[in-house]
Order: structure tokens, then C-alpha cells, then sequence
């Protein structure tokens, strides 16, 4: 069986090329997994060159599941392609019925729950506290000038308390309901918006409201965890004036489910009090995006998910899986019957 692992480049400080080779080569230890090749890539391959890294393929792993990936072109060119797997959470809409024709089975690796959610929390805080902002001014005043010391209590910017106030979380996934929980930790009230209600004892601290217009109108934070499936522009004009006024937004999910121009002026009027994001609709936005200059808009590269025990995680998740594939009960699969 021949194994082609799509790794691009390492673009975090914590990790070397040894560490990740070694990390991959577990895969060779599976029987009848032989002919392991890593194909090690500077940016994202195109669609022609992921052709010539694939070839005779039986099962790829690390690629983004798009539609120009899922297409009937691509397996007819790879008859022998039997196993994808992606190592991210998210992946875009496809034909799922026509992988199946051609005996594919497609997975993903949820390994990201935690560190993502973290990260979100993480934009919370530094939009309700700016402690660099503190930090810095700390260290620019000249303490031993005696005039100076009623300056050292002082806030340059607004602090805002999250305790008691209610927090909207739209998409009550792994990741939305690991921030979840955090904002319960803080003492926050937590509504969410879901597309199935879920159910069990650890929900129930959770208030499942019925409608995305209800969670809108009653949150002081909205933080977004959708897919990218079928969900473009969920925050738009119309969504927007459906919020609270001074509402904050937080996204690490898809910068598609954000009008980044409606958001810019939300922010530019207040009606938004402030957003932060991972995620845009453009990565990177070349060719620019309104909220780059937008008031109280903080925005980080999309690395909510990279952290060292997470890029570790989702190999091991992936190997798991295929191992689980090999035994004939797979797991994490994405297009199984009424996906």
C-alpha cells in the first residue's frame, strides 16, 4: 500500500523537521501500511501538482477537502485512491454520494477543540482587558519622578468584567463547547445556537435557545464555531441589527461567515463594541479587507491551532483513524450515509 502524506512547511518556532518526520514515520509501523512518502511542501500544492504528488496513491493524508479535491476528474486520474484524510476540523461541502461510488473514505482529525477554543478565549480577554496596552505604559512612565505616581492606578482603556454577562455561542461542537465551558468558569451565562440540540448531563449548564436571531438579541459576546458548510455571511447588515448595541464578536472558525464590510461598519458606528478574529475571508487578504483598519478589530493569523500539542495530536488522530480503517471500523469518517 502506498501512503502519500501532503506536510507543508513547519510555521510555528516549537517544532523541528526531525520531530515531525519521526512523528510521521509511525505510520510505516501499521501492517500493510508499507510505502510511506512525505511529500514535504513550501505552500499548498495546486491542483496540478497535487496530481503528480498523489500518482498511484492508495491513501493521502494531509490536504484540505475542497471541491476541487473531491471531484469525479480527481479519482478517475487516482483509481487506486481509496483513503483521505484531512488534518484539520473543518472541511468545505461536497459530493459525498460520488465518493462513495468511487470507494473513498474521507476523514478529519477533531484534534484542535481546546487549543482553538483557548485561543478564541484568549481574544475575549485581551478585548475586554488590552494588558499590553497596561504593560507598555507601565513601562514608559518615569517612576522616580514623584509626580508621576498617581499615574500608576490609572486604566488607559476601558476594563470590562465578563461575570454575569451572557455569552452567545453559535455552533455547540467540540470547540464551541470547550469555550463554553470557559465562559461558564467565568461566571458567564451561556446561550447557544446549534443546528441539532444536543443532549445529555455535560449540556446542561448550556441554555439551547431556538433561533440564531434569539441568541443575537440577547448576547453580550458572540463567539462563532460554524463549518464552513452552506454557512456564508451568517454575521451580515441584517444579522448585525439584530445584536445588541456594544455586543462583541469573536471568530476562529471561517472568516466566510463574516460580511467583513458590514462588520467594519458595525465597528466604525459602535453598534459592534468590538471584534477579534483568526479568521478572514481572505488568507492572506490580499487584496485587503475593511476590517485591517476597522476601530476596536483585532485580528490574528488564523493560529488557533497551532500550538505544539495540537500539531501532534492531529498526526496522532490521523493515524488512529487509518489504523481503524485498516481493521475495518473507521472512525472520523465525513462521508458516510447522511452526511
Amino acid at each position: 500500500m502506498k501512503i502519500v502524506i501532503i506536510r507543508e512547511e513547519i510555521i510555528q518556532p516549537d517544532i523541528t523537521e526531525e520531530e515531525l518526520i519521526s512523528k510521521w514515520k509511525e505510520l510505516e509501523a501499521i501492517p500493510g501500511a508499507g510505502g510511506v512518502q512525505l511529500q514535504i511542501v513550501d505552500t499548498y500544492p495546486s491542483m496540478e501538482e497535487l496530481d503528480e504528488l498523489v500518482e498511484d496513491a492508495d491513501a493521502l493524508f494531509g490536504v484540505w477537502i475542497t471541491e476541487g479535491l473531491m471531484s469525479e476528474a480527481f479519482f478517475k486520474k487516482h483509481p487506486k485512491l481509496k483513503y483521505i484524510a484531512t488534518l484539520g476540523h473543518g472541511y468545505e461541502s461536497f459530493d459525498y454520494a460520488m465518493t462513495r461510488r468511487y470507494g473513498v473514505t474521507v476523514t478529519n482529525t477533531v484534534y484542535g477543540a481546546q487549543t482553538i477554543a483557548e485561543h478564541a478565549f484568549a481574544l475575549l480577554m485581551h478585548t475586554c482587558h488590552h494588558i499590553e496596552v497596561q504593560d507598555q505604559r507601565v513601562r514608559e512612565i518615569d517612576w522616580s519622578d514623584p509626580g508621576n505616581a498617581p499615574e500608576f492606578c490609572k486604566a488607559v482603556v476601558p476594563q470590562i468584567e465578563l461575570y454575569g454577562k451572557t455569552v452567545g455561542v453559535v455552533g455547540l461542537g467540540a470547540i464551541g463547547f470547550a469555550f463554553a465551558k470557559m465562559a461558564a468558569g467565568f461566571g458567564m451565562h451561556v446561550i447557544s445556537y446549534s443546528r441539532t440540540v444536543k443532549r445529555g448531563e455535560a449540556y446542561s449548564f448550556v441554555e439551547q435557545v431556538s433561533s440564531l436571531g434569539e441568541l443575537l438579541a440577547r448576547a453580550d459576546v458572540i463567539s462563532l464555531h460554524l463549518p464552513e458548510n452552506g454557512n456564508t455571511h451568517v454575521i451580515n447588515k441584517e444579522t448585525i441589527a439584530r445584536m445588541r448595541d456594544g455586543v462583541i464578536l469573536i471568530n476562529t472558525a471561517r472568516g466566510i461567515l463574516i460580511d467583513e464590510a458590514a462588520l467594519a461598519e458595525a465597528l466604525k458606528s459602535g453598534k459592534v463594541r468590538a471584534a477579534a478574529l483568526d479568521v478572514l475571508a481572505e488568507e492572506p487578504p490580499r487584496h485587503g479587507t475593511p476590517l485591517l483598519t476597522a476601530p476596536n478589530c483585532t485580528i490574528t493569523g488564523h493560529i488557533a491551532w497551532l500550538t505544539r500539542e495540537s500539531r501532534f495530536r492531529a498526526i496522532d488522530m490521523a493515524i488512529d483513524n487509518f489504523k481503524n480503517y485498516l481493521n475495518g471500523t473507521p472512525t472520523s469518517v465525513i462521508n458516510h450515509e447522511g452526511a
